[in-house]
């Protein structure tokens, strides 16, 4: 008997524009309405490959104390699918005059359904592969972040609850949804008059799992352009492009190509990413925001 571990929680090469996925703290940070989608096509030429679609929206309640987010996912590996419908609250604390910490809760569902029947079968009338199974899962998550014009640190488990991955009393075995521990940072240093420097790193932590690290490079040239790289421990690597239209509205754009022998069977990663800020009249927000 062998065991193999696979993909559980979606996966974004650019999370930092939609850190809300991950970290339920990070709600209402930007100090604006905050709408983000995202689009991730992986290992592009792999029939069943995943493909994964999210839309989130977030901002701070009129105290700017709490914040509130919603999230909607949409995850597809093969014949297996997964819809995640999320809410998040996050309470804040000053820290001093320029820095915050908060705290947020998660609530949510997950939706998933594995139709074995789409499976191409050497045995056509193979029993085992002649079900479609769907549940609803229920989830709760926590998250701390903590924030300066410049710095950022969290830490969060979006999810804690170990639901089964089945509704089949005869299936053997841990088929059960693993938590993910998120760790990240990052921070902007000043090149010169025009440039920016972002350095950022996400570990992701999950028993029996080797660990993920993503370790990100950006550079921003005139408040405008982003340029950069990252590389993803012992899998993959490539570059990141970003567009500031306006203050506002900023759209990006990732391509990953795998390090490893999966490079042979695939033709690289692509992601989009959209992001919009909805400023408050009554509070303008720094232009533009870096986290």
């Amino acid at each position: 008997m062998s065991t193999a571990w696979a993909q559980q929680d979606i996966l974004f090469t650019q999370y930092k524009n939609n850190m809300l996925i991950i970290n339920p703290a990070y709600a209402g940070s930007r100090d604006a309405l905050t709408v983000n989608m995202q689009y991730r096509n992986q290992w592009g030429g792999i029939d069943g490959a995943p493909t994964t679609q999210s839309v989130s929206v977030h901002g701070p309640m009129a105290s700017q104390k709490l914040g509130f987010g919603l999230s909607l996912t949409n995850d597809r590996i093969g014949p297996t699918r997964q819809t995640g419908l999320f809410g998040d609250l996050s309470g804040r604390i000053k820290v001093n005059a320029k820095s915050y910490l908060s705290a947020g809760l998660k609530v949510g569902f997950n939706f998933t359904s594995t139709d074995l029947t789409e499976l191409t079968l050497a045995q056509s009338n193979d029993g085992s592969f002649a079900e479609n199974n769907k549940q609803t899962l229920p989830n709760v998550g926590l998250g701390f972040y903590y924030h300066s014009p410049t710095f950022y640190a969290g830490f969060s488990v979006p999810k804690l609850i170990k639901n089964a991955l089945h509704n089949n009393p005869s299936i053997d075995g841990d088929v059960t949804e693993k938590r993910h521990i998120f760790l990240s940072t990052g921070f902007v240093t000043e090149v010169s008059p025009l440039v920016k420097f972002k350095p950022e790193a996400l570990a992701r932590i999950v028993a029996g799992a080797p660990l993920s690290l993503d370790v990100t490079g950006t550079f921003l040239i005139d408040e405008r352009v982003w340029l950069g790289g990252y590389y993803r421990l012992k899998e993959s690597l490539g570059f990141i492009l970003g567009y500031n239209f306006t203050p506002q509205f900023k759209l990006g754009y990732s391509y990953d190509f795998s390090t490893t022998e999966l490079q042979n069977y695939n033709s690289g990663s692509h992601e989009i990413s959209l992001t919009y800020d909805f400023i408050y009249q009554e509070k303008r927000i720094q232009s533009p925001r870096y986290f």
